[in-house]
């Protein structure tokens, strides 16, 4: 008999179904984009059931393309946009309101509420407190939306991330569960004792009663018939947050291996082990996973806009009309533009952690044109990954020679050259793209007994971009992004 593992990735932009074999091998993948909700103040939502209903589309539809037997599918892994936050119904199952999506600032001024505890929080969590992550945006719909407080004061209130909605929703149990790597996202997990921290609730004013049960990442979140898709019903195995998903899929298992994940965002993430290392300058450290009934740690720098940049160069301004595009500008740019692009649009995340920043376009001469442009946003992506890199180097002692890369923009072989020229390091990029579904299908099939964890990596090919710009030159480009992110982080001196 044939047995498939189902994986579904549930990320910004869109939902993805995806099949592997008893071997690994991806065989199929599905895709159903959502809708981005943005208002005139740039507060950016998803709606909920929107995200639910492509979830079981895409599984439908990837079983369908390839003609499998569903009945031998053997488990589903989830993975998913990590800090994207709701509130629902515990009763009913239904959306209180919009799920409010990592990149929203709005939770800005509770935040700042909160920066006499910013040490504390940072101690007791490893994050650097900002409105990127759930505390502040939970403690946002407990203020603004009334129904929220309402049905907390009657101990019907779920609050949590996209994966404990998917889990609640799909299990037939309507089980209300999250995993490790989720949990250490919402500044609100103590991460060295492993628990929802009181005075943290508290302090965000969170009920925990309204937050999910904490579990093993591959652990048993319940059963699911994929709300009818499937005859019979098979066990949700493995559940992570994307970034987490995409850090064992890209088999960094062990300490000082580092990935970083281009999508609309990005993460660069090191495996840690067992034991925590704690940054002051801004990385963070969360929880990989819990798996084989203990956990492991990572630092982590995330970013808002890195494959965004592309995106917003085809659909706001225009400069290109595909984003394969971007490549062919940029080499054919002025190689000796010193044009900068500092993607800002909602601030910037790791390791600068200022909300209040805007964007910048430096440098600009009368030789500077679209070309020198678009690559300027090209090389955007690059440097702020290095900064990154450079950063855990440092606050690691790990000598970082290599970096695994994942994501849509890694097809862009000028990105990757340069990004290997940036951060003086090779980096190899997976012969499959989906890496972050990949993990949580991984993980589940291990789970399961389908997989052996010292063998279903083995089948994975590389190819490898190696550092090819002199240091000197790589330096001086380098200190000019410094430069210009320097001005950006100025804007508190502008009267």
């Amino acid at each position: 008999m044939n047995k498939y593992i189902l994986a579904v990735d549930q990320s910004t932009q869109g939902t993805k179904g995806l099949i592997f074999d008893r071997k690994g091998r991806l065989l199929a993948r599905a895709d159903r984009p959502h809708r981005q909700i943005v208002n005139e103040k740039g507060w950016v939502e998803h709606d909920p059931e929107e995200i639910l209903k492509n979830t079981v589309v895409v599984c439908r539809e990837v079983i369908e393309k390839t003609g499998i037997d569903a009945d031998e599918i053997e488990a589903l892994g989830i993975s998913n946009q990590r800090e994207t936050s709701l509130a629902w119904n515990r009763e009913t199952g239904e959306p209180i309101y919009n799920a409010i999506v990592w990149q929203c600032a709005r939770a800005g001024e509770i935040c700042e509420a909160h920066r006499k505890e910013a040490e504390d929080i940072r101690k007791k969590t490893g994050i650097h407190l900002s409105p990127y992550f759930p505390a502040s945006k939970l403690q946002w719909l407990m203020r603004n939306v009334p129904e929220v407080e309402k049905l907390a004061k009657k101990g019907k209130l779920a609050m949590g991330t996209i994966d404990s909605w998917l889990v609640y929703r799909l299990s037939c149990e309507r089980n209300f569960k999250t995993d490790y790597s989720n949990a250490s996202r919402t500044q609100l997990f103590h991460i060295g004792d492993l628990c929802w921290d009181q005075e943290l609730l508290r302090s965000f004013e969170i009920p925990e009663q309204a937050l999910a049960e904490v579990s093993m990442s591959d652990s048993c979140f319940g059963t699911t018939d994929l709300n009818g898709v499937l005859r019979k019903k098979i066990p949700i195995l493995g559940v992570l947050g994307d970034s987490h998903g995409a850090l064992f899929g890209q088999n960094c298992r062990s300490r000082g291996q580092l990935k970083a994940t281009y999508g609309t965002g990005s993460s660069v993430m090191m495996n840690l082990g067992e034991r925590p290392v704690y940054s002051d300058s801004g990385i963070v450290t969360s929880l990989a996973w819990g798996k084989n009934h203990k956990v492991e740690y990572v630092l982590e720098g995330n970013l808002n806009y890195t494959g965004a940049v592309i995106s917003w160069l085809m659909n706001d301004v225009g400069l290109i009309t595909r984003p394969e595009e971007a490549e062919a500008f940029a080499r054919g740019a002025n190689l000796n533009d010193r044009t900068y692009f500092v993607p800002a649009f909602t601030g910037l995340g790791a390791p600068y952690w200022d909300s209040g920043a805007t964007g910048l376009l430096t440098g600009i001469t009368r030789t500077t044109g679209k070309n020198e442009i678009v690559k300027a946003c090209l090389e955007s992506i690059a440097y702020q990954i290095t900064d990154l890199v450079c950063l855990m180097r440092r606050e690691s002692g790990y000598d970082i020679r290599e970096m695994k890369a994942d994501g849509g923009p890694t097809v862009n072989a000028y990105l990757m050259q340069f990004q290997s020229d940036m951060a003086r390091a090779d980096v190899r990029i997976p012969g499959l793209q989906e890496l972050s579904g990949m993990g949580a299908a991984y993980l589940a099939g291990i789970s399961s007994g389908l997989y052996d964890e010292k063998q279903i990596f083995e089948h994975v090919s590389y190819s490898t971009y190696h550092p090819a710009l002199a240091g000197d030159k790589a330096s001086t480009l380098y200190q000019g992004w410094q430069q210009a992110v320097g001005q950006v982080l100025a804007h508190g001196n502008c009267k």
